[in-house]
């Protein structure tokens, strides 16, 4: 195998990973650009470490997520760079959002589990925009009579919302904190609005 020295090394994985489509993995960088070297867990991992902290104060980050490693833009910097693109990013009705949380806290769960959770009905649309979109998928069925299918999230998903894994989603203690500043911020503009 060939050998390839660290300046090399890093350019060649700053490269693969910028240019991807998808978030690229160790395993894939092994199989494919560096498969034709010599190249030691630890010098990998320790270039990945350089590349990260070489982009932190940069407008745009090098980021791990489910799939691998991918770069992404800071997220204040969204309202701007939004402009770039004509068409407004997707919008989605409150029953999806609700119907995708509990398929990720709940996972692997049934459509009739859901439906008794939120008390309707779950449309067929929902889950199949779910699972066109590569966010969810059904990973087997519960034995009991009629065998429903169980759904759970994908590593798509995770890579959507920049997770790493499952334990990084928001705990129940952060949304009763923003629902709580959410509040108080709601009595404090009443009170500003009585007081003028």
């Amino acid at each position: 195998m060939k050998k390839i020295n660290h300046q090399q090394l890093k350019q060649l994985v700053e490269a693969t990973i910028f240019v991807a489509q998808k978030p690229v993995s160790e395993s894939l960088l092994r199989d494919t650009v560096l498969s034709g070297f010599s190249v030691s867990d630890r010098a990998l991992s320790k270039v990945l470490k350089e590349l990260h902290l070489d982009y932190q104060p940069r407008g745009i980050q090098l980021v791990k997520v489910a799939g691998g490693y991918r770069f992404q833009s800071l997220d204040s910097l969204s309202p701007f760079l939004s402009l770039l693109w004509q068409e407004s990013a997707p919008k989605y009705s409150r029953a999806m959002m609700e119907t995708l949380a509990l398929i990720a806290y709940r996972q692997p769960i049934t459509r009739g589990e859901i439906e008794q959770i939120r008390g309707v009905a779950v449309s067929s649309n929902i889950m199949r925009t779910l699972t066109e979109r590569g966010w969810v998928r059904s990973v087997g069925h519960k034995e009991v009579p009629g065998r429903p299918a169980l759904y759970a999230t994908t590593t798509a998903f995770l890579d959507y919302f920049s997770l790493a894994s499952l334990a990084e989603l928001p705990s129940a203690d952060a949304f009763d904190a923003l629902a709580q500043q959410h509040t108080d911020q709601g009595k404090a503009n009443h009170v500003l609005t009585e007081a003028t």
